[in-house]
C-alpha cells in the first residue's frame, strides 16, 4: 500500500507560490524601462470633457464600477440601471442616482473625506470600455432626486460628477476574458451561493438556505 501525503490546501499553495519580494518593482526608474512609450492613440484619446462619441458610450451603458478612496478604506462599487440612467448635464458634468444597496454606504463614506472618483463603464457586447476620472459631490436636491424616481420611489441621494479626464480603454481585457461569450457563462451550481458564503462565515448564525430561498424576491422588491 502506497501512502500519499494529503494535498496542501489552496491557501498554502498561494503562499508557497508567492513571487519573491526581492523582485518587487518599487520605483519609477525600475518601472518605466519595462514598457515602450505609449502610442499617439493612447494619448490623444484623453479629453477633459465629453465629446459626442463619449456621450454616446455613456448613454448606451447600463453598468459601471465606481472607485473611491477614504482616509482608511478603498472601495469599488458596481452601479447599474437601464441604459441612459447616467444623466449628462453638460460636457463636464454627470448626475447619477444612488440606488438602494446594502446600507454599508462605503462609497459615500469615502466621498465625505475625498471627492476623487474613477468610473469604468461597460457596454454589453462591446470590447472597449470607458473611463471617467473626476470629483464627486453627494447631493440631495429634491428636484434632482425626483428626476430619477422609479414607480414613485426616488433615490435618497445623487452623485454629481465633475469630469477631469475621460477616455476609452482598448478591448484587450474583454477579448482575453471572452466576457460577453454566453458559451463561457459559469454554471451557478458549481459556485458557492451568497447564502452558503454567509452561512459558512457566520458559523451558521445566518441560515444560508433561507437566505438563498428569499433572495430573489427580496432583490426584486428592493431594486428601487
Amino acid at each position: 500500500m502506497v501512502l500519499r501525503e494529503p494535498a496542501p490546501d489552496a491557501r498554502v499553495l498561494r503562499i508557497m507560490n508567492a513571487p519573491d519580494p526581492r523582485f518587487d518593482v518599487t520605483t519609477l526608474a525600475d518601472l518605466e524601462p519595462l514598457f515602450d512609450a505609449p502610442k499617439e492613440a493612447s494619448i490623444v484619446k484623453v479629453l477633459d470633457h465629453l465629446d459626442d462619441n463619449y456621450r454616446a458610450l455613456i448613454a448606451a451603458s447600463p453598468f459601471f464600477v465606481l472607485a473611491t478612496a477614504g482616509t482608511t478604506a478603498l472601495d469599488c462599487s458596481p452601479r447599474g440601471d437601464p441604459a441612459g440612467f447616467v444623466e449628462i448635464v453638460d460636457d463636464r458634468t454627470l448626475v447619477i442616482p444612488d440606488r438602494r444597496g446594502n446600507n454599508r454606504i462605503d462609497s459615500l463614506r469615502n466621498l465625505m473625506v475625498d471627492p476623487r472618483v474613477a468610473l469604468l463603464f461597460l457596454i454589453p457586447g462591446m470590447g472597449e470600455t470607458l473611463r471617467v476620472n473626476g470629483r464627486a459631490r453627494v447631493n440631495r436636491d429634491p428636484a434632482a432626486l425626483s428626476r430619477f424616481a422609479v414607480s414613485g420611489r426616488a433615490p435618497k441621494l445623487v452623485l454629481v460628477i465633475s469630469i477631469e479626464a475621460v477616455y476609452f480603454q482598448c478591448s484587450r481585457a474583454i477579448v482575453r476574458s471572452d466576457l460577453w461569450n454566453p458559451g463561457k457563462h459559469v454554471s451557478l451550481s458549481s459556485l458557492p451561493s451568497a447564502g452558503k458564503i454567509l452561512g459558512d462565515i457566520s458559523a451558521g448564525r445566518i441560515d444560508g438556505e433561507a437566505y438563498d430561498r428569499e433572495l430573489p424576491g427580496r432583490v426584486q422588491s428592493t431594486l428601487y
